[in-house]
């Protein structure tokens, strides 16, 4: 392989307490968390709308914030942002039981989640976090760290403004595929399994306009019970260029061959809108000293920072120790969302929106009050999100 020689003077152009590096869910409720604790913050996506595949990426379904039991798992900021998602109007599977005061039978039938409009809650969202104070960094990619006696000092980001360095306290990878951990050296493991193509996207005709949703989120090998449906006959790993590349071409492909095929019945069929970024569900995370697994169900940890359920099936809950979130190497980098240390199984509960800002507001919150996430205090941090309206244990039914 070739090599060009780089001689790289970057400018360091500011300094903020806490960078979240992703402004999916995990880095809204991150940057949200911190910033509420009075640190000052920088929130740098890719990207120019937040919500990540939420938003640009079409997956708009709010999933369950609860066990699917008449429950609420999840509260705090997940809870906030489900209202949030639907402040401007709903789209679909509207909980009426769980936000009108319906009964405890009504609850168990219809569970507590909804369908919203991806571009309001974007939005939405970016307002809620400007008034919160966060910085917000559109079209910013972080390329590389510096890494000083175990800790991040310089986050080095690529936008339109070119190379630029931000000193920093504390960093929060939420880009979904542990980049920043990657990045620091943290170790890390791919999903091997790797992930279908999907295609969704949001077309119109003379009757109304609705969500396709095309190609299935896949689940781990010992899950299934039978032959999962795939728009292409190959998996994609999702932290390569050229897989990232062909995933959006194949998914254009569909849509346009869908769209084709609607109007043979429809001619006014048309597409509104499609997935602006790819549509991979797991892909790398960060490997901690704990490694939770779908089989921990309603198990105590005494670090707990969140209680979740299980989108997939009624009952389970699963409360998430905070040693899932940071690593052992660099003592400043800590992680949320898709990105925590999980087996591949319980990696398909905890990429979902609840999860993520469960695990987001956790991970901000801690940044905002330690640069060294081992030796922070667990109860202080387990005190501020009881104080913020979490639920760190499976014990504590609801009201």
């Amino acid at each position: 392989m070739k090599y060009v020689e780089e001689y790289l003077n970057t400018p360091v152009i500011g300094e903020y307490e806490v960078i979240v590096a992703g402004g999916g869910i995990a880095g809204i409720a991150a940057a949200l968390a911190a910033a509420r604790q009075g640190a000052k913050v920088a929130l740098l996506e890719r990207e120019y709308m937040l919500g990540g595949l939420a938003t640009a990426g079409l997956i708009a379904i709010y999933l369950p914030l609860c066990d699917g039991m008449g429950n609420q798992a999840s509260f705090g900021i997940a809870e906030e942002l489900f209202h949030l998602s639907i402040r401007y109007g709903w789209e679909g599977s509207y909980p009426t039981a769980w936000l009108e005061g319906g009964s405890a039978e009504e609850k168990k039938q219809k569970r507590f989640e909804v369908r919203f409009n991806p571009q309001l809650f974007a939005i939405a969202a970016e307002q809620l976090l400007l008034d919160a104070g966060v910085s917000i960094h559109y079209g910013t990619t972080v390329c590389s760290v510096k890494v000083q006696q175990d800790k991040i000092s310089h986050v080095i980001v690529e936008n339109k403004s070119g190379r630029r360095a931000y000193r920093v306290k504390a960093v929060v990878d939420t880009t979904g595929d542990a980049d920043i951990c990657s990045m620091a050296g943290e170790k890390t493991a791919l999903f091997q399994q790797k992930n279908l193509l999907a295609a969704w996207y949001y077309y119109a005709t003379n009757r109304g306009y609705d969500l396709k949703t095309m190609g299935v989120a896949d689940v781990p090998e010992e899950e299934k019970t039978g032959e999962v449906r795939q728009l292409v006959a190959k998996r994609f790993g999702g932290v390569k260029e050229e897989e990232l590349s062909e995933m959006m071409l194949l998914s254009h492909a569909e849509i346009l061959r869908d769209v084709l095929k609607k109007r043979e019945s429809d001619p006014s069929c048309f597409p509104v809108t499609m997935a602006t970024i790819p549509q991979v569900r797991m892909t790398r995370r960060i490997c901690s000293a704990y490694t939770l697994d779908t089989s921990e169900e309603r198990i105590s940890f005494p670090d707990s920072i969140g209680v979740i359920g299980n989108w997939k099936k009624r009952g389970p809950v699963y409360e998430i120790p905070f040693r899932c979130l940071y690593g052992i190497m660099v003592k400043n980098l800590i992680t949320a969302g898709r990105s925590i240390s999980v087996t591949d199984a319980m990696w398909d509960v905890t990429r979902v929106i609840p999860a993520c800002a469960v695990t987001g507001e956790a991970a901000g919150t801690a940044a905002a009050l330690s640069d060294c996430f081992e030796t922070l205090d667990v109860g202080l941090l387990q005190k501020k999100l009881l104080e913020a309206g979490c639920r760190i244990s499976c014990r504590d039914e609801a009201d």
